[in-house]
C-alpha cells in the first residue's frame, strides 16, 4: 500500500498543538514532524484547518449488553459504527464473568461477540464469582491480555461483590498487575431507597434519582479507596457523579495510593431537573443526575485534573426498551452516548475555555490508553503507534440532532444542543473508515488489542 501523508493540519497531543505532518504506513504511524516531503506515490490528505487527535480511546462502553435482565438492541457493528462516526477508534468494553463461568470462556465468548467490529477494542473482566482461594485465576486474565477487573458495590444479586471478596480480589491485583475499576454504590442505601419509593407507590421515571441517592456513591467511593490503600491495590473509579466522589479519589491519590476516576458527559451536561420534563425516561442511568450545581462543580475538576479520563458508559437502548414499563425500577438504565463524546468535550469543553485542546488528547487518547495497558498502540500520535487519526473541523455550528447519529435508541440526551465542529475523518490503523457523513468501512475489521499488566505510578500520570 502507498504512504498517506497528512499535511497542514494541527497535530493536537497532551504537550502541545504544533503544525506538523503526519506519514502512515502500513497501518501504522511512521513519522511525524514538519513538511514531510511528498513522495510520487503518496495518497496526501490536506488537513489545512483541522485539528489531527489521536484516535479516541473510550474506555468504557457497553456494546451489545446483556445484564440478565435487560439487553441492549445494538450488535457490535452498530456499536462500532457509531463510535467510528465520532472519531472512536478504540473501545474498552466488558467481558462478563456469567454464572457457572471461568474467565477464559468469559472472555472468548465476548471475542466472538465482537468479531463483527470495525474499530478495534479492548477488555475488562467483571468478575461476578471469586471463591475464596480462587484468586490465583486472575492470572488467566493478565495473560489474555485483560489488565483491568471490574467490580459492583451494588446490584445485588446478579453483579455483587461483598467487601471480603473485594478486598481479596484487590490484594491478588496488586501482585499480579491487575487495576480494581469500581461500580461504587452503597447497595443498603440503593435497595432502602428504591423499596421507600415502591412502598410509597412513587414509582413514575421522574422518582429515579430518589433511588440512589449521591450519599449511596460517596459512601462506597470512600470504603473502597480505603480497601485499595490497604491492600495496595490501583484502583479506578468509573463514572464518578458527584464532585465530592472526585475529591476522594484526588485525596486518596495525594496520600500515596494508585487512584484514578473517570467521569461522563452526561454528568458535566445534564442534571436532575430533566426528571421533571417531557421525558424523564430517557435520563434512566446508575448512577442518576445529580442537583443543578453538580456539573458546575465537575467541570472545575475536570479543568484541576483530579479526573484522569472522560468516557461514556454508553448503552444503546431504545425508546420501546426504555417505555415499556412506566415504572424506573423495571426501566433499563444507560444512555447512547459514544458518538458525541469528542464533539460534545469539544464544544462544553474547550469552546467554553474549561479545557485546552491537549486536555481533551489526554482525557480522551492519552491517559486510558496509559491506564488500561495499550498505549504501545493507541492515544498517541508518534512513531511506532497504530495509525488511529480523527481530523476534526472546529468551524462548523450544528444543533445535536439524534437523526444524525447511528444509534438505535432513537433519542439522543443531549438534542437540541448546540455543537461546535465536528468530525471530517475517521482512520483506524491506516484505513479510512468514516468520511465527511459517510462510514466507508468493512465489517469485522477491527482487532482485539490485548492491554499490558498494570504498571503505572501515580507520579506518572
Amino acid at each position: 500500500m502507498p504512504r498517506t501523508l497528512i499535511k497542514n493540519g494541527q497535530v493536537v497531543t497532551s504537550e502541545a498543538v504544533r503544525t506538523l505532518d503526519v506519514a502512515l504506513e502500513d497501518g501504522h504511524i511512521i513519522d511525524v514532524k514538519a513538511a514531510i516531503p511528498a513522495e510520487m506515490d503518496d495518497r496526501i490528505i490536506d488537513a489545512s484547518g483541522l485539528l489531527i487527535l489521536p484516535g479516541i480511546v473510550d474506555a468504557h462502553t457497553h456494546i451489545k449488553l446483556d445484564t440478565g435482565l435487560f439487553k441492549t438492541a445494538d450488535n457490535w457493528l452498530i456499536g462500532s459504527r457509531s463510535g467510528a462516526a465520532g472519531g472512536v477508534t478504540t473501545v474498552i468494553d466488558f467481558a462478563t464473568q456469567y454464572p457457572g463461568q471461568g474467565f477464559r470462556e468469559a472472555v472468548e465468548d465476548r471475542l466472538v461477540e465482537a468479531q463483527d467490529s470495525i474499530i478495534d477494542y479492548a477488555f475488562h473482566c467483571m468478575v461476578t464469582q471469586l471463591p475464596v482461594g480462587a484468586e490465583d485465576e486472575l492470572r488467566t486474565l493478565i495473560e489474555m491480555g485483560i489488565p483491568s477487573f471490574k467490580v459492583y458495590t451494588t446490584y445485588r444479586p446478579n453483579y455483587y461483590m461483598d467487601d471480603a471478596t473485594l478486598f481479596r480480589l484487590m490484594k491478588k491485583a496488586g501482585e499480579i498487575g491487575g487495576l480494581v475499576i469500581v461500580h461504587a454504590e452503597n447497595d443498603a442505601i440503593v435497595s432502602e431507597a428504591t423499596q421507600h419509593l415502591v412502598n410509597s407507590g412513587w414509582t413514575q421515571w421522574r422518582y429515579h434519582a430518589q433511588g440512589r441517592p449521591a450519599v449511596a456513591e460517596q459512601e462506597a467511593v470512600h470504603r473502597v479507596l480505603f480497601l485499595a490503600g490497604q491492600a495496595k491495590s490501583p484502583i479506578y473509579v468509573v463514572h464518578c457523579s458527584t464532585s465530592h466522589s472526585v475529591e476522594l479519589v484526588q485525596q486518596t491519590r495525594t496520600m500515596g495510593t494508585n487512584a484514578w476516576c473517570e467521569t461522563c458527559p452526561q454528568y458535566l451536561l445534564l442534571d436532575e431537573r430533566v426528571y421533571e420534563g417531557d421525558h424523564p425516561e430517557h435520563y434512566i442511568l446508575q448512577p442518576p443526575l445529580r442537583a443543578e450545581e453538580e456539573p458546575s462543580k465537575l467541570w472545575n475538576l475536570v479543568q484541576a485534573g483530579a479526573v484522569s479520563v472522560i468516557s461514556t458508559d454508553t448503552c444503546d437502548y431504545t425508546l420501546v426498551q426504555k417505555r415499556e414499563f412506566q415504572e424506573f425500577t423495571r426501566t433499563p438504565g444507560g444512555l447512547p452516548g459514544i458518538e458525541t463524546l469528542l464533539p460534545l468535550i469539544y464544544t462544553y469543553g474547550v469552546e467554553t475555555g474549561r479545557l485546552q485542546l491537549t486536555d481533551v488528547a489526554r482525557l480522551l487518547c492519552e491517559n486510558p490508553a496509559r491506564l488500561f495497558g495499550i498505549d504501545h498502540r493507541k492515544g498517541f500520535i508518534r512513531p511506532g503507534a497504530d495509525a488511529d487519526i480523527v481530523l476534526y473541523d472546529p468551524e462548523p455550528e450544528t444543533a445535536l440532532k439524534q437523526e444524525s447519529t447511528h444509534y438505535l435508541a432513537g433519542y439522543s440526551p443531549y438534542e437540541g444542543m448546540r455543537i461546535r465542529g465536528e468530525v471530517q475523518l475517521t482512520i483506524s490503523r491506516g484505513d479510512i473508515i468514516y468520511e465527511r457523513g459517510k462510514l466507508t468501512d468493512v465489517v469485522g475489521r477491527g482487532e482485539f488489542v490485548p492491554g499490558k499488566p498494570f504498571s503505572i505510578d501515580i507520579t506518572d500520570l
